[in-house]
């Protein structure tokens, strides 16, 4: 028996119950609502035989980059091949499950381009639509998020309970691709329709970031926090968003405090919250600011960590704190795990390893063992791959903070003057960090002098 959910989709359903908790959850899913696993543990209890929801558990087992989470992933897949077996499935169905068989074969992209077949004839399945944008966003396709979305925008209005979420998305994706107008009004017009939009939410922020207006996206986000009270830790995502403005207009107490309170208020190993905030610690010592210990925890889970090999983004996180403050067994386990993922020319990862993730870490690694030259090397080397490790413009310019660094303490400042340049030339203005060192870069005395970071010094083992 089939039923119809909110998206207008046919769903092998039979229990009311179950399909009240299934659309329950897609909105909570849309809306990066905590709510969202205990909404699929109801509907999985109520209809257990639901190929669908299995896929999707299965699929979002995978989004989380975690070696250990494969196991569970490829439990769902199972659970929904029998499901199909026991009370058989619709053709949308099937597809939810070839996409996360394809996911585990190692293809996310493969993944992403079957969530585009079922947009091809259910444009108005809204999850499928933010499924493929999710996937693509750890790929760093935007180009390919904008394009699906594109593909089915007009078959959404104001009467479709996911326009609101579905313009966020198109928000998002337009601002990845520096169609900063596009971007502020699709995500302001979706807030109008879904006010717990946090990712449409944060498209907005993202232009102000990018286009360097930093007192407007700390005034954007600083009124709006219940927009994402709501969220998973999505929500320490946004925190970390308005911590990027608060810094570059220099309120480091204030960022601390909200690293304190907000961004670490739970000490996750989610590779979403290390990255938050291993990358603001980063930034923070570059700007000379002393952030204590806070180092020391984020390197406990990231060694735990060090093998998972997973999702290069989240490996490039996980050796910052490792190499800043001296594990460096742990960074180099970590180093050869990436480099035996870069051998594995069957998995999509591999390219991306090979092409940006070893130089990369390496680069890292360099970095904090003083060796600044070769740091700027390995870093420079890998910043025409960097796209594809995924992750937004906004996180991944972490590594072009400290590739510049890099150049400015080993004394190569044409290179550094050529790094600033470039990196405002793909933004889209000038904005306090280059402004500040694109000024003070115009001698070796006052380079080493105004932007030394609060690691100039040898740090402690």
């Amino acid at each position: 028996m089939t039923q119809i959910d909110s998206f207008g989709c046919d769903v092998t359903l039979n229990s009311v119950t179950a399909l009240d908790q299934w659309n329950a959850m897609s909105r909570a899913f849309l809306a990066h609502s905590s709510k969202t696993p205990e909404h699929l543990s109801a509907v999985l209890t109520d209809a257990p035989h639901f190929a669908l929801a299995h896929a999707f558990q299965g699929i979002s087992y995978l989004t989380l980059g975690r070696r250990e989470l494969i196991a569970n992933s490829q439990a769902a897949l199972v659970n929904a091949k029998e499901a199909v077996a026991q009370v058989g499935c619709t053709p949308r169905e099937a597809q939810y499950i070839q996409a996360l068989e394809a996911w585990l074969l190692g293809h996310p992209a493969r993944a992403a381009e079957i969530m585009d077949a079922i947009l091809g004839g259910a444009p108005r399945d809204a999850m499928a639509l933010k499924l493929g944008h999710a996937i693509r966003f750890i790929l760093g396709d935007a180009r390919g998020m904008r394009q699906s979305i594109e593909n089915v925008l007009s078959a959404y209005d104001e009467s479709h309970m996911a326009m609101g979420y579905v313009l966020g998305c198109h928000a998002f994706a337009a601002e990845e691709l520096g169609d900063y107008e596009l971007a502020e009004h699709q995500g302001r017009r979706g807030l109008e329709m879904a006010s717990d939009d946090a990712w449409g939410l944060h498209a907005v922020a993202h232009v102000y970031d990018m286009t360097g207006q930093a007192t407007a996206g700390a005034g954007w986000l600083g009124g709006q926090a219940d927009r994402w009270a709501h969220c998973n830790n999505f929500g320490f995502h946004v925190w970390w968003h308005l911590a990027l403005f608060l810094l570059s207009i220099g309120a480091t107490d204030e960022v601390l405090d909200l690293y304190d309170q907000k961004i670490r208020a739970e000490h996750t190993d989610d590779y979403r919250d290390i990255s938050n905030a291993a990358s603001i610690l980063v930034r923070l010592e570059i700007e000379g600011v002393s952030v204590g210990g806070r180092w020391e925890e984020l390197a406990d889970l990231s060694e735990k960590r060090a093998k998972d090999g997973c999702v290069v983004f989240a490996d490039l996180h996980y050796i910052m704190p490792l190499a800043r403050i001296g594990r460096t067994a742990a960074a180099e386990s970590l180093l050869e795990t990436l480099a035996v993922s870069a051998t594995n020319e069957g998995c999509d990862m591999s390219r991306v390893a090979k092409t940006s993730g070893v130089p990369a870490a390496q680069g890292i690694l360099a970095y904090y063992q003083g060796n600044y030259r070769d740091a700027y090397r390995q870093l420079a080397a890998a910043r025409p791959f960097m796209q594809a490790v995924g992750g937004s413009h906004a996180q991944r310019d972490v590594f072009e903070r400290l590739t510049i660094d890099a150049a400015m303490r080993g004394d190569l400042m044409e290179e550094a003057k050529l790094l600033l340049t470039d990196r405002e030339k793909n933004r889209g203005a000038s904005d306090a960090f280059s402004t500040a060192r694109l000024q003070s870069s115009t001698t070796e005395q006052t380079s080493r002098t105004r932007v030394a970071p609060a690691v100039a010094s040898p740090l402690p083992a």
